[in-house]
């Protein structure tokens, strides 16, 4: 898909470009029917059947007011027969993974880098159904399919939580605005912009979140690649120590020569990039990838991807910078030739017959491991 540049109903006839300049990252935007005659993707019925896959990251919210409860799935049928009428919501999380009209809903998103994007995350829930009032550290767009949920919003700068709450629950919540939102409304939050849905009725909210790592999680995932990549030579050595008035104590010429070595520490521009794209192409822990129950062979993998062409699987993530693609967290520098079709094959996550030889050799690798797939298949 290519990224849109004209008015767009999905940003309110706001242009991409006018939208990351006027409202990404600075203020809320309600949009009606940004997505017009949207009803969902799938049923709460095929939402509780997902919840009870053991591949699939589910939790069930319970409770209203100061009273919450929270459990993690995978669930069982009959966990969700006893449930009440009322004051409870069912959570699927990476739902682009399993379902593929999730992930081409995601796709309408494309004008915000892929290496921000997380997932779609879906919510159903009963009358009164809600996880509290709560805020994001990350931006999130709020797409309604069935039913209608009422939204407060506020930019309070109190964001103290209630104690030994099992989910972060506002202690304090003063609204600012509140709206009800239909099938194909969508509401767009930026960061810590507290927020309080409340279902109306039976409904289902589609949420589409993005990356936002804290500064120790980057520092700690760099000096981490640090340790993976970095060579120093030399050992500490003292063939000029001198007697110490006091044998328990660390010495001056001690920690002049370990600060030396450790100032021998350097990185570059390209060190934090090849940084970047693993961490930010290396899928969640919980995230795996499933190889084919019977690979074609290679040959008639040629066959097929040259007649149908290749898709990434939901799961991959596939960036570049410069002549540098990393897939999954891992790296590696293409022929010249194969740079032009590996970025369409980033941007738009499929690509159309023909394909190179060298590149089919490449797919049929990743085939195998279960990141790449036949197109349509």
């Amino acid at each position: 898909m290519s990224t849109p540049r004209s008015a767009d109903p999905l940003l309110g006839g706001l242009s991409p470009t006018r939208f990351l300049r006027d409202v990404w990252h600075k203020r809320p935007l309600l949009i009606r029917n940004a997505v017009p005659g949207f009803q969902g993707l799938l049923s709460p019925r095929e939402m509780e059947q997902l919840a009870c896959r053991d591949d699939v990251e589910s939790r069930l919210v319970q409770g209203s007011g100061s009273d919450w409860r929270l459990a993690h799935g995978p669930f069982s049928k009959t966990d969700f027969k006893r449930l009440p009428k009322t004051e409870w919501t069912l959570l699927v999380q990476s739902l682009n993974h399993v379902l593929p009209e999730a992930d081409v809903l995601l796709a309408r998103f494309d004008f915000i880098p892929h290496a921000r994007l997380d997932d779609l995350m879906v919510s159903y829930a009963v009358p009164r159904g809600s996880v509290g009032p709560h805020f994001d550290s990350y931006d999130v767009f709020l797409l309604q399919g069935q039913g209608h949920r009422r939204w407060q919003i506020s930019t309070q700068t109190d964001l103290a939580l209630v104690d030994d709450a099992p989910l972060k629950i506002l202690k304090h919540f003063e609204v600012a605005d509140e709206w009800v939102l239909g099938p194909g409304d969508m509401l767009y939050l930026p960061p810590h912009v507290a927020h309080y849905g409340v279902a109306e009725d039976a409904c289902m909210t589609y949420s589409i979140g993005f990356r936002a790592p804290t500064v120790e999680e980057l520092a700690h995932g760099f000096l981490m690649h640090l340790q993976d990549t970095l060579s120093l030579e030399g050992r500490y050595a003292d063939p000029d120590l001198r007697l110490q008035r006091h044998p328990g104590e660390i010495g001056r010429a001690m920690l002049d020569q370990i600060e030396a070595m450790i100032d021998r520490i350097r990185w570059s521009r390209n060190d934090v990039a090849e940084f970047a794209g693993r961490y930010l192409s290396e899928p969640k822990p919980n995230v795996f990838f499933r190889a084919p129950d019977a690979p074609l062979t290679r040959r008639a993998f040629d066959r097929r991807a040259n007649s149908a062409g290749v898709a990434l699987d939901p799961k991959s993530r596939l960036l570049f910078r410069g002549r540098r693609f990393f897939i999954n967290g891992e790296a590696f520098t293409p022929p010249r030739d194969d740079f032009a079709t590996l970025t369409r094959l980033a941007d738009r996550r499929r690509l159309a017959p023909p394909l190179s030889t060298a590149l089919c050799a490449r797919f049929y690798a990743w085939y195998e491991a279960g990141w790449l797939e036949i197109d349509g298949e």
